[in-house]
């Protein structure tokens, strides 16, 4: 059994909301399937529209403030949010970090 490293509250706050950011993108992808595709009902998207522009903006600020907090190394952050543009990849990029332990606490130096 490997010994998991502890994540800093910021990291847990990073992780919340790209996973929050990743539901919203899989929300309207869905909508708008529903939109443009044979049912023609646009309610997932008005519903997840907004809530998907909210948690891109949220997820930008958090990935800001957790690069300051934490201390990432300028390619980190610029991942962080490149990832914010293709649909579901801040998932597999904060299961990256947590890996890496960018999530982590960063050891005094």
């Amino acid at each position: 059994m490997t010994q998991r490293s502890p994540m800093h509250p910021t990291g847990r706050l990073f992780a919340a909301v790209a996973f929050t950011e990743a539901v919203t993108w899989a929300g309207l992808l869905i909508g708008m399937w529903m939109k443009y595709g044979p049912l023609a009902n646009a309610a997932l998207v008005k519903l997840f529209g907004p809530l998907h522009g909210v948690a891109f903006l949220a997820y930008v600020a958090v990935t800001l403030f957790a690069a300051m907090r934490l201390r990432w190394p300028w390619w980190a952050s610029a991942l962080a949010l490149l990832a914010a543009i293709p649909p579901l990849v801040t998932l597999p990029l904060e299961c990256w970090f947590k890996r890496r332990g960018l999530l982590g606490p960063r050891p005094m130096r």
